[in-house]
């Protein structure tokens, strides 16, 4: 009887889901600024969560977890939300969003080897082989957007590339953290721990930052609250807590590999809304991660 591969399943719906996200954001930090997106996009999260958690489990927050899940699942959101995000946006500063995404890749490799130290997950060779061409296809769709790859100031380049890999671990350790705090406990909850941690986090650095006149302009600009709005529905709920249901069934080395498949999906919206081109490369890239992602459900 054919096995139904639950956490491959989430996995690709978190990164369509994530899909929305990423173009929901860009326009909304286009507008206020990306540091009140993220604080912003937290709490609606976390509210829809509650209004979720409060039907479905008659619970509006996570009061049934154990002080283990509390601990792990904090330790996740502050990783994963606020330092592995805060290092990320600050490498598009100094060497741009696609050579930073490009070193993102590094996200389910490194998953992979912390889930293998952390939890003993050990991969399979068709495992390996489905992320192999994912990775590749991946890479090939970053390389290749907007252009090749073109020189970098010196000077901000080796910072830019340490915090993009400081970026890149942080969102792998966060996901690590968040299965070993979650174990069989209900994704959703635990995403709301996850959500209280990261805007208890990014709170205490909004004082240091000053940045909390961007985000009362950022509440008053109707435009951008409609689309962190639907970014938060489709990330912060929807997407988030369908990476942890992810990791629940499936190794986290392949299911990072799955949800980093944005770059892919987020190739047709791009030609239907915003008539970009895409490459005979992207193309060749789009084909051979999609396959590498059907290698992981056989």
């Amino acid at each position: 009887m054919y096995e139904l591969h639950w956490g491959e399943i989430a996995a690709l719906l978190t990164a369509v889901f994530w899909t929305v996200t990423a173009l929901s954001f860009e326009s909304a930090g286009k507008r206020v600024g990306s540091l009140s997106v993220n604080l912003i996009r937290l709490c609606m999260g976390l509210g829809f969560l509650s209004l979720y958690t409060w039907v479905s489990r008659g619970m509006l927050l996570p009061l049934d977890a154990s002080l283990h899940a509390w601990i792990w699942l904090s330790l996740s959101g502050l990783v994963g939300f606020v330092l592995g995000d805060l290092f990320l946006f600050q490498a598009f500063v100094l060497i741009g969003s696609r050579i930073s995404m490009l070193i993102m890749a590094a996200v389910p490799p490194l998953t992979a080897i912390l889930g293998l130290v952390w939890m003993g997950e050990r991969l399979t060779a068709t495992n390996i082989l489905g992320m192999t061409l994912t990775l590749t296809g991946i890479v090939m769709v970053l390389y290749h957007r907007n252009g090749a790859a073109g020189s970098i100031n010196r000077k901000p380049a080796l910072m830019g590339i340490v915090l993009a890999f400081a970026g890149a671990f942080g969102q792998a350790l966060g996901l690590v953290l968040s299965k070993f705090g979650m174990g069989d406990y209900n994704p959703f909850a635990a995403t709301q721990i996850r959500g209280i941690a990261g805007i208890a986090g990014f709170i205490v650095l909004f004082f240091p930052l000053r940045a909390w006149d961007r985000v009362r302009r950022a509440v008053g600009n109707s435009g951008a609250m409609k689309r962190i709005a639907l970014g938060a529905f489709f990330g912060p709920f929807l997407g988030v807590s369908f990476s942890l249901w992810a990791v629940q069934y499936t190794k986290t080395g392949v299911a990072a590999t799955i949800m980093a498949c944005v770059p892919v999906l987020i190739i047709p919206p791009s030609i239907l809304l915003f008539k970009e081109k895409v490459s005979i490369p992207e193309m060749i890239g789009a084909v051979v991660a999609v396959g590498g992602v059907g290698i992981m459900f056989v």
